[in-house]
């Protein structure tokens, strides 16, 4: 079975994917979407990385040091053996609410017995690997910098020789070492105790924040890991939350479904808000619904599906052809066209998030009254919209269509709507809201369920399946005993359920045939067997599933049908999220016992 073997690390502001072997393939400065300094898992040749280059000798392992998003790597030989922790540094500062997060990297090199020997392979190529890389030597750091922009530069320091690691000189070490790379020069002395001190501090923060974790005693180790996950993939400066890491990485090798993800979708953000709550971590959950807060600042913005994670609302869409993609799958894009599609969808995901904004978060009165015009602004595109045909939540780029999940979402936009008046104690609003709510959901019981195949259907004019159908009973649309809700679970089962995982749909779109399973459909799958009483199914396929995780317990968007293989970008926030609710079904102990045989 082979996987998207890598680790995370990060610190909120920009991350490194590192490889099973230890060698940093991903890696953007100075935030999560700036270009890449680091790309191989983008293409072998050209990408670049900072790797460890030992014999056939050695053993390598890796895992996280618990409760963190601090990696371990370890290289066992006869001769010697070390271990390599890899960290951003990330920690609260003496300032009110300050936290220190510098766009660097430590990899701290513990030496461990023996005189193990190895070669450091560092090759930077700046923004996505356009132009070459030049380096300039210096008695405290080695400056990188890009022969087309000489102002594209990242430093390099280090307890080992400079000339050594540019020219892949063999070191053989009897005591710690480091290597760091920065964005920036910096200005305070780098030097082995300083980075023993930033270890700490970060191994600290992290543990601190675990601990205000929930903990549960069924699958605890798959919820926590998540959980810092999703924190992984949070921009701290304004709240956003990435959909992944990367780009490009293809819903199936050789296939050209290769999309940016390093954006912030409207999508996800309830289910984010909602899951950080119940798990202990409002403070997170505040930055994100402050995100959505200021890129909806007046009651004449329009809404999009995706913003930059500063809010940006042109996300332009470009192909690099120099870089091979993938395992050879081109194109490579940065940006993402998706931001301009009309899915009408989306207001139902954003409604959904002011209503906890109300909920948990109100501020102060101006506050709420100015958020109550942007509802109502929301109220009056959906009542304007709802009718017409959008692109759906997969964002198929080809004719729109009436995709009966976009209606269904319309509808929580409006039911949200009207459970926002009713708290304000507005009856006019809540009860004009609640009619056309009332008129969305006839149409959609009308058009949306098809006889033919006993289920509601992907669109009002075909007869085709779509996993996102499963969702009508988690948004509150439809109930777990309604006997179409029933019968749509078991058509999609029938249709899209295949060894073990769900398609997102079957039928042909723009790009062809769909080829493998999207994560996220097969935990939806688990938890509409579980709410309409098939709970041992449900638990069987989440034990199939929590095994397709990558060695560390991470997921991408996709798996292969036949290998269990990872696809698409990595890690999915989504997917995470999806684990952890859907976790939450068999979390607790007493509701598992019934289910193990004394």
């Amino acid at each position: 079975m082979e996987h998207l073997n890598y680790g995370a690390v990060g610190n909120c502001r920009t991350a490194a994917l590192i490889s099973s072997e230890g060698s940093i393939d991903w890696l953007c400065f100075p935030d999560f979407d700036s270009p890449s300094v680091f790309a191989k898992i983008l293409d072998k040749e050209k990408g670049g990385c900072l790797s460890f280059i030992v014999s056939d000798q050695y053993e390598i392992s890796q895992k996280y040091i618990e409760h963190t998003n601090i990696l371990s790597t370890t290289f066992e030989s006869d001769e010697g053996g070390f271990e390599v922790i890899d960290f951003m540094p990330r920690y609260k500062t003496g300032e009110s609410n300050g936290h220190y997060m510098p766009p660097e990297i430590y990899r701290l090199i513990r030496h461990k017995h023996g005189k193990p020997h190895f070669k450091v392979n560092y090759t930077p190529v700046l923004d996505y690997a356009r132009g070459e890389v030049l380096h300039k030597g210096g008695p405290v750091y080695v400056k990188s910098y890009s022969q087309l922009n000489e102002k594209d530069t990242i430093y390099l320091y280090s307890s080992l020789n400079f000339d050594r690691i540019i020219n892949q000189e063999a070191f053989e070490i009897q005591q710690d070492q480091y290597i760091m790379v920065s964005y920036n020069q910096k200005l305070i002395k780098i030097d082995l105790d300083r980075v023993e001190m930033e270890y700490e501090r970060t191994k600290v923060y992290w543990l601190n924040w675990t601990n205000r974790s929930k903990k549960y005693t069924q699958f605890n180790e798959y919820i926590e890991r998540s959980i810092l996950v999703l924190k992984l993939m949070s921009y701290h400066r304004t709240g956003a939350v990435l959909a992944a890491l990367t780009t490009s990485i293809p819903e199936s090798v050789g296939g050209v479904r290769n999309w940016d993800y390093r954006f912030c979708w409207l999508r996800d953000a309830s289910m984010s808000i909602e899951t950080l709550i119940k798990n202990g971590h409002r403070g997170t959950a505040q930055r994100f619904i402050t995100f959505i807060l200021n890129i909806i600042k007046t009651k004449y913005d329009t809404f999009q599906v995706m913003y930059g994670i500063r809010g940006e609302r042109v996300l332009t869409e470009e192909e690099l052809p120099h870089l091979s993609g993938y395992k050879n799958s081109r194109p490579v894009r940065i940006g993402n066209d998706a931001y301009h599609q009309k899915q009408n969808d989306s207001f139902g995901y954003l409604m959904d998030v002011i209503y906890q904004y109300y909920r948990y978060f109100p501020g102060s009165l101006d506050e709420v009254e100015s958020m109550f015009v942007v509802v109502k602004n929301i109220a009056r595109s959906v009542i304007e919209d709802w009718k017409k045909p959008d692109k759906g939540i997969w964002e198929i780029r080809g004719e729109e269509k009436h995709f009966v999940f976009s209606k269904v979402m319309c509808w929580v936009a409006l039911d949200r709507a009207e459970k926002i008046a009713k708290l304000l104690n507005d009856e006019i609003y809540a009860t004009r809201w609640k009619l056309e709510a009332d008129a969305i959901k006839n149409d959609v019981l009308t058009n949306g369920w098809k006889e033919e195949i006993q289920s509601f259907s992907q669109t009002y004019c075909n007869t085709d399946l779509d996993a996102s159908l499963l969702l009508m009973e988690t948004y509150g649309f439809i109930s777990a005993e309604n006997n179409k809700y029933k019968k749509t679970v078991e058509a999609i089962y029938r249709t899209l359920h295949y060894n073990g995982l769900m398609y997102r749909y079957n039928n042909k779109d723009d790009f062809g045939k769909p080829s493998s399973a999207f994560t996220i459909c097969t935990f939806w799958m688990i938890q509409a067997l579980y709410v309409t009483g098939k709970e041992r199914e449900a638990l069987d396929m989440f034990n199939e599933l929590i095994h397709c995780s990558n060695h560390l317990g991470l997921f991408s968007e996709d798996l292969d049908f036949e290998t269990k293989s990872q696809l698409g970008n990595f890690p999915q926030a989504y997917s995470h999220l999806a684990l952890i609710n859907t976790a939450l079904l068999f979390a607790d102990e007493v509701k598992l016992s019934r289910f193990i045989k004394p």
